[in-house]
């Protein structure tokens, strides 16, 4: 049969789109790509684990890639998700060898963007984001697919590779222009605002911690609820009255992170990210229901995102959200927790509509404070 290398397919995968996984053996990364890999339609077969996933001309052990071809073939995977950055020498191989597509981690995070921009920007932002995948994979990418052909086939001694990165730079430049004007348009509102006195409050956080939920409480709003990943791709803004009627805030809702985002995707979004270091308040939405281990991860990759943006610390407030969900031994314990501690922190429950009023008036606290200086 033919082999084929994981490209982005724009949603194509569905339910009937049996996956093989390799990933780590800790819990979170387990459950997190499996969760990814069901965001992406697909139907997980059998998840198995590696303590160093990118290792060898597979990206996996040479026996674990033999065990993989068994595996595929027992269960009918068509596809294996690797849980980690490939080279596409290394996909192209254990893709011959196991006769799968192979899917690696940030390919796949692609995937699930694809199927979830709507908007043209957004569109636009997965598409630099292709690009940049595919720049440093181009030269694998055309020895595979130019196999024994030598330089100079298109005339004037140009390469296939010097094709192909010609077009791909002249892509990439011109996204980025479009892309470009959207920053100068939303930073231009911004300039807007800050001239009406009306403080500006950015919604940020993990995908799936409630950031969307909160967003329609707080606003009035009805956008689309999921537990589903990256269901908020694009930015909304709306005015929002506080304890009183006199005083109102612009909320936005922006998109959600996750653990070892590629600097190149954060980057790609940074016409859409750019309302987090504007923002006079950051509201950094976390899941307090889930594990201290958890919590930790996502918490640290929240961080690492708002430091590439360079937000400033003593802009943010920790949202603890899903209180509803907490054991009780856990609710007391929860803002002793070291991972939250530095912090200043609200807990709420957006579903339940518990300690919006105390996270509203700790909003207007903050925002009324003088802004800190660098």
């Amino acid at each position: 049969m033919g082999v084929k290398v994981g490209r982005i397919d724009m949603g194509n995968a569905g339910p009937a789109d049996k996956v093989t996984i390799v990933t780590y053996p800790d819990e979170f990364s387990k459950g997190e790509i499996a969760e990814l890999a069901r965001a992406a339609g697909y139907t997980v077969q059998a998840l198995v684990t590696q303590r160093r996933v990118v290792k060898s001309e597979y990206g996996v052990g040479v026996g674990k890639a033999q065990e993989l071809q068994q595996i595929v073939e027992d269960n009918g995977s068509k596809t294996i998700i690797v849980d980690e950055a490939l080279t596409s020498s290394q996909a192209n191989r254990l893709a011959t060898l196991t006769h799968a597509e192979v899917v690696d981690r940030e390919r796949l995070i692609l995937n699930i963007f694809a199927r979830r921009a709507k908007t043209t920007e957004a569109k636009l932002q997965v598409e630099l984001a292709e690009l940049r995948y595919e720049m440093p994979r181009a030269k694998d990418a055309v020895r595979y697919s130019v196999q024994g052909e030598r330089a100079g086939f298109s005339g004037m001694g140009e390469t296939a590779m010097d094709v192909k990165f010609r077009a791909l730079k002249r892509r990439m430049a011109a996204i980025k222009e479009k892309l470009e004007d959207s920053r100068t348009t939303r930073q231009l509102h911004t300039a807007e605002r800050r001239k009406l006195g009306m403080p500006f409050v950015s919604l940020a956080g993990y995908t799936s911690s409630g950031k969307t939920t909160l967003f329609n409480r707080l606003a009035s709003e009805s956008k689309e609820e999921s537990p589903n990943l990256f269901t908020t791709l694009t930015t909304t803004t709306r005015v929002v009255s506080l304890s009183d009627a006199r005083m109102k805030v612009l909320l936005s809702d922006t998109v959600g992170f996750i653990s070892r985002l590629p600097t190149y995707l954060v980057e790609s979004f940074k016409s859409t990210l750019d309302e987090l270091r504007y923002a006079d308040l950051v509201l950094l939405m976390v899941d307090a229901s889930e594990s201290a281990d958890s919590a930790r991860v996502k918490l640290g990759s929240c961080l690492d995102v708002l430091g590439q943006l360079d937000v400033d610390p003593r802009r943010v407030l920790l949202v603890l959200n899903k209180m509803d969900l907490l054991t009780e031994a856990r609710n007391e314990k929860i803002e002793e927790d070291p991972h939250f501690r530095d912090f200043q922190s609200v807990r709420i429950s957006a579903v339940r509509g518990d300690g919006l009023h105390k996270l509203r008036s700790r909003i207007l606290e903050l925002v009324r404070a003088p802004r800190p200086q660098p």
